[in-house]
C-alpha cells in the first residue's frame, strides 16, 4: 500500500502544482487564498481511495478535534439514513445508481463541510481528496478538450476562463493515471481491481479501513 499512497501523493502533487501556476498566472482573476472556504459547502462524493488517505490525515488529528467532526459526521448519516435507511458501513454508495446519489448531496446544500476548522481552513488539507483540488477553475486538457466547464463564481469575474490558455494541464492523463492507481488500490485491499467505488466525505471519516473485512465484502458483493 505504501507504493499506492507515494503514486498517489505524486499525482495530487501535479494537480496542485496546476493550481498554484494558475493563480501565478492570473492573479487577478482568481480569489482563492487560504481561509476562503466558499466552496467547501455541501457534501461531496470521493473514491474509496481518496477516503483512505483522507482517513490517514484524519486520524493523526488530536482526538478532541476529531471526537467533534465524527460527531458532525454521525449527525449527517442519521439525516442520509432519513433517504437511505440501509446506509451502513463500510458506506460504499455504488449499489444504487449514481442518479439516487444526488438525494444525499443536494444542489442547495450550503451545509459547511465537516472537516472545516472555526478559521474556515481545511483540517486535512494536506490529504484533502482530488475533487477539492480540483474545485474553482475549470479543467481544460493541454489538447483543448474542456473536461469540466464550470468554476468559483468569485473567480473569473470579469473574463472568460476557457479562454485562458495558462489554465491547461493534462488532465487526460492524469485523470487515467487516477483510475489506474484506484485500480491498484482495490486490487491490494480487496483482492479485486475495480474501476469505480465512491462514498461521501462525512461517511469516509467513519470507516474502518484497517478493522473490516474488505476481501470478504468484495468477495460477497460489495453491498
Amino acid at each position: 500500500m505504501e507504493e499506492i499512497l507515494e503514486r498517489n501523493k505524486e499525482l495530487l502533487s501535479q494537480v496542485d502544482a496546476w493550481f498554484s501556476r494558475c493563480m501565478e498566472a492570473y492573479p487577478q482573476h482568481i480569489a482563492c487564498q487560504s481561509g476562503c472556504s466558499a466552496c467547501c459547502r455541501s457534501t461531496f462524493d470521493i473514491t474509496l481511495m481518496d477516503a483512505y488517505y483522507l482517513k490517514l490525515g484524519f486520524d493523526a488529528l488530536p482526538v478532541p478535534v476529531k471526537d467533534a467532526v465524527l460527531a458532525k459526521c454521525r449527525e449527517r448519516l442519521a439525516l442520509m439514513r432519513e433517504h437511505w435507511p440501509e446506509l451502513d458501513h463500510p458506506f460504499v454508495l455504488n449499489y444504487r445508481p449514481e442518479e439516487d446519489w444526488e438525494i444525499l448531496m443536494p444542489d442547495e446544500d450550503e451545509t459547511p463541510c465537516v472537516l472545516l476548522g472555526v478559521d474556515g481552513r481545511c483540517l486535512v488539507y494536506q490529504n484533502r481528496p482530488m475533487t477539492c483540488r480540483l474545485h474553482g477553475i475549470p479543467l481544460v486538457d493541454t489538447e483543448g478538450e474542456v473536461m469540466h466547464d464550470e468554476w468559483c463564481t468569485m473567480n473569473f469575474t470579469e473574463v472568460d476562463p476557457l479562454a485562458l490558455s495558462g489554465l491547461t494541464a493534462p488532465f487526460d492523463a492524469i485523470l487515467r493515471e487516477e483510475v489506474a492507481l484506484f485500480r491498484d488500490f482495490t486490487g491490494q485491499m480487496l483482492g479485486r481491481r475495480m474501476s469505480e467505488l465512491d462514498t461521501l466525505i462525512p461517511l469516509a471519516l467513519l470507516i474502518d479501513f484497517d478493522g473490516f473485512d474488505w476481501k470478504r465484502w468484495a468477495k460477497e458483493g460489495g453491498e
